[in-house]
């Protein structure tokens, strides 16, 4: 099963979008929505959260095994992308 961390802050209404098209396609145990501004780093990454994704957020990541293979789809983004993302 796959596992997929969303990146986006609270107040985000593309936040908001990209979480229901998420929803629509994965389960909602694979989806972990994580906070730029309330989480400052993940342990996959070397710079902080902001700086990654500060001026991209709405951020769909799969999680693999081995972080370095993890992929992002970044908005915009729809749903038959979040489907075909999610093979």
């Amino acid at each position: 099963m796959n596992k997929y961390n969303l990146y986006g802050s609270e107040g985000c209404h593309l936040c908001e979008q990209a979480l229901a098209i998420c929803l629509a396609v994965l389960p909602r145990a694979q989806l972990t929505e994580i906070d730029i501004i309330e989480n400052e780093r993940v342990a996959h990454e070397e710079q902080t959260l902001v700086e990654l994704y500060g001026v991209h957020i709405p951020v769909l990541e799969k999680l693999a095994q081995d972080s370095s293979k993890n992929i992002k789809l970044f908005w915009p983004f729809t749903q038959t992308q979040v489907e075909q993302f999610s093979l």
